[in-house]
């Protein structure tokens, strides 16, 4: 018979499933980010367990995969001292002639709209380590930010 009278079931045109990506490196998180990963697992455990489609149900599984292993890697990091920046830290900056304020965070917790950059982002690895006073290289210019204050945030280390 004919290939092209072949009935071809409809999984045949499915995209694979993959997992999805774990950021590669440490998983370094505030203590809010683990709090924020172990209600995320628990809701979620929740979700499979009162779901009846399983289309929905494997794409939940699949999420209570990632942010299990999110959770069971998570690293806490101990606020820095003040005037150093490190994760949990509340920085404000000048960049091109303007002052900013952000909060370094791990990479699920962070949310660029409320303030919260990821350690790993290009403008959060900038920051990391440096002082009050320090002029930080960023896109290529040695001397494009500079550290105005930098504190633990209170609302990320609770």
């Amino acid at each position: 018979m004919s290939v092209a009278f072949r009935r071809e079931s409809d999984d045949e045109h499915k995209e694979p499933e993959y997992e999805l990506p774990i950021p590669v490196g440490a998983n370094l998180v505030t203590p809010r980010g683990l709090r924020l990963l172990v209600e995320e697992v628990a809701r979620l455990e929740v979700a499979v367990a009162a779901e009846t489609d399983e289309e929905a149900r494997k794409k939940l599984q699949r999420h209570l995969r990632y942010f299990g292993t999110r959770k069971a890697t998570a690293e806490v990091q101990a606020p820095t001292a003040d005037g150093r920046v490190g994760i949990g830290s509340r920085v404000r900056y000048a960049l091109n002639g303007s002052e900013r304020t952000m909060t370094i965070v791990g990479h699920d917790e962070a949310d660029p709209a409320t303030g919260r950059i990821a350690f790993a982002a290009p403008l959060g690895r900038a920051l990391m380590d440096a002082e009050v006073g320090d002029m930080v290289a960023f896109q290529g210019r040695e001397d494009a930010i500079e550290i105005l204050a930098a504190a633990a945030d209170p609302e990320v280390q609770a």
